[in-house]
């Protein structure tokens, strides 16, 4: 800093010159001391706050009672999963209150390798969202599946260095870390030795395995889904953010465990969100809402949307309203609903009553574009060959990523292939890979699904985003894949080899280059001719369900391109099930 800026905001601060901007009316909220300061002025200078008291400015705004608030920051999220660009979301998100993202791009990295990861730090450049990255620790996201790209330590060195980058995203190679795997060791040391943060994944981990996972230097985790793993992770030092997504819905039952004494080192995250959700309940106004709701004190909810997440990810700057902070400032009219009336990142106004005001611009996204290399693909892949009636189905459980693993009697035909039988609810699914060209094509056995007729094809399949489809005949399930491939990635639902709608996602395949609405509304559309064409149960979200189908870092049974995985023992299993178990039903 060149001392005439350091005088001009010394200057600002005490009274002498007039500030750019002062908000006026205020009701500023205080997240040190958990308190209100009620009609003072907040005085911006070169975009940071001079100070709060009695200002005058060149452009005055009149709070008119309006609560003042940090800038909301989340803590973990990836954009892929909102289906929408960085220049998109940033628009989605801002007039929500949110001014700092704490983003994980290893969708895209799993894709497209670094180029990938060039391709989100230039695109976040083009909104005012401040979006700061993760670098991912886990591509390909485990050894049993076939990514875009392969990120060892070495390849980490360079782009670990850029400031926009914060750390190692979250660790999801568990084992790797508490069995001291060489590799992963590699990897833990690139982030330590920058002296940089490291994102934990620990679903279910708990004991010596716990302590093994945090003192490798994994600062926080997003994954917890009881009382008991958060309060595993508080007492070993480690943050826990609680997550509110499209998919996961984490927060209401860990708020249970929030206390005075404990709550400073529990942040709010989303981990994904989709348009729709963001469209319709908003970002982490809505976490906020659901906090008082649950009987959180308005002031530690705040907190946890703000310094909580500064303090957790070393940003110093931010996360308050105080002299020599950012002038990222949130006007909302209640600390019950949260509604949020405008948003100001470094002083400048950027969202009024819901309406981002930037123009969005967008940038090159041709190095991500393309990303589709399938040998030799054909329906007869898709056939089994099954030596036992008895086999091993996937069960979808209600209401997040978990899958059980069951077993069921089914019929086979002369040739041993399964047969789809309606009353049975179980059906193929299969994983094609798409990045390497090996032809690799795994099919297994999904209970649960509801599909009675035609197939889906996605080529969002977390998180290394092979081609994943399910249907009920092989015909229609080849056919949505082809298709798929066609259109650039995306989203195909079919019946009778007809399309029955779809939704392209031409960067990397998992990313529309449409606005919010857009995606949303053909979303919708989707949904409904999934449930209406193709008879998929109402109870299953027909397109998110899908995509973590492939995730084998959650269990219990996932299928890749390389086979039916079970996660719980973390290797690979027949599809024909032992005698022992047979009895076993699906989940009620």
């Amino acid at each position: 800093m060149e001392k005439e800026i350091l005088k001009k905001r010394i200057d600002v601060a005490a009274g002498r010159i007039p500030a750019d901007l002062v908000i006026k009316n205020s009701k500023v909220v205080d997240v040190y001391t958990a308190s209100v300061i009620d009609g003072k002025s907040i005085a911006i200078v070169d975009g940071c706050i001079a100070g709060i008291g009695d200002y005058e400015g060149m452009e005055v705004i009149d709070a008119k009672g309006q609560y003042a608030l940090p800038g909301f920051i989340d803590g973990h999220i990836h954009i892929e999963s909102s289906y929408v660009t960085p220049e998109e979301i940033g628009r989605l998100l801002v007039p929500h209150g949110a001014t700092t993202i704490i983003a994980d791009p290893h969708e895209i990295v799993n894709v497209c390798g670094m180029d990938g990861m060039n391709y989100m730090l230039e695109a976040s450049k083009e909104t005012k969202l401040d979006i700061r990255f993760m670098l991912p620790s886990c591509v390909p996201a485990t050894p049993f599946e076939h990514a875009g790209a392969n990120i060892d330590a070495n390849a980490m060195e360079s782009p670990i260095k850029n400031d926009q980058i914060l750390g190692l995203a979250e660790f999801m190679n568990y084992p790797g870390v508490i069995f001291a795997d060489d590799d992963v060791l590699n990897k833990l040391l690139i982030a330590i030795n920058e002296g940089k943060f490291i994102d934990g994944h620990s679903p279910g981990i708990a004991g010596n395995d716990l302590n093994a996972y945090a003192i490798s230097g994994i600062h926080n985790d997003h994954e917890c889904s009881t009382v008991e793993e958060m309060c595993d992770r508080l007492t070993r030092g480690m943050y826990v953010l609680l997550r509110q997504g499209s998919a996961c819905h984490n927060l209401r039952t860990l708020l249970k465990a929030v206390t005075p004494l404990n709550s400073r080192r529990c942040v709010l995250c989303s981990d994904d969100r989709q348009p729709e959700t963001i469209l319709k309940l908003g970002h982490l106004d809505n976490h906020l809402r659901i906090c008082v709701e649950e009987g959180i004190d308005p002031m530690i909810a705040i907190q946890m949307a703000s310094l909580n997440a500064a303090e957790c990810f070393g940003l110093h700057d931010r996360g308050a309203i105080a002299p020599g902070l950012r002038g990222d400032i949130v006007l909302v009219d209640n600390l019950e609903e949260f509604h949020v009336q405008r948003v100001f990142i470094q002083g400048e106004e950027v969202a009024k009553e819901g309406c981002y005001l930037p123009a969005v611009r967008f940038c090159d996204n041709s190095a991500v574009r393309g990303s589709f290399h399938v040998k030799e693909f054909s329906a007869h892949k898709l056939k089994l060959s099954l030596k036992s009636d008895l086999v091993n189905v996937i069960d979808i459980l209600p209401g997040g990523v978990v899958t059980g693993k069951g077993t069921a009697k089914i019929t086979r035909n002369e040739e041993c292939d399964f047969v789809y039988e309606p009353h049975q609810d179980i059906v193929k699914v299969a994983v094609v890979e798409r990045h390497q060209n090996t032809g690799n094509v795994a099919v297994a056995l999904l209970r649960g699904y509801g599909i009675r007729s035609g197939a889906v094809a996605l080529s969002i399949a977390h998180d290394s985003h092979n081609i994943i489809t399910v249907g009920t005949n092989d015909g229609d399930m080849a056919f949505a894949v082809e298709q798929l491939i066609e259109q650039g990635g995306g989203i195909t639902i079919v019946k009778d080899k007809n399309v029955i709608n779809s939704m392209p996602m031409v960067v990397g395949g998992i990313m529309s280059d449409q606005t919010g609405e857009w995606v949303s509304e053909r979303l919708t559309r989707i949904h409904e001719d999934a449930y209406v064409q193709l008879g998929i149960s109402r109870e299953v979200e027909p397109v998110m369900t899908l995509c973590f189908m492939s995730l084998a870092v959650i269990p219990e049974l996932k299928l890749t391109d390389m086979g039916l995985f079970d996660v719980t023992k973390f290797s690979f299993i027949t599809l024909e099930a032992d005698e022992v178990g047979a009895e076993q039903e699906s989940p009620k």
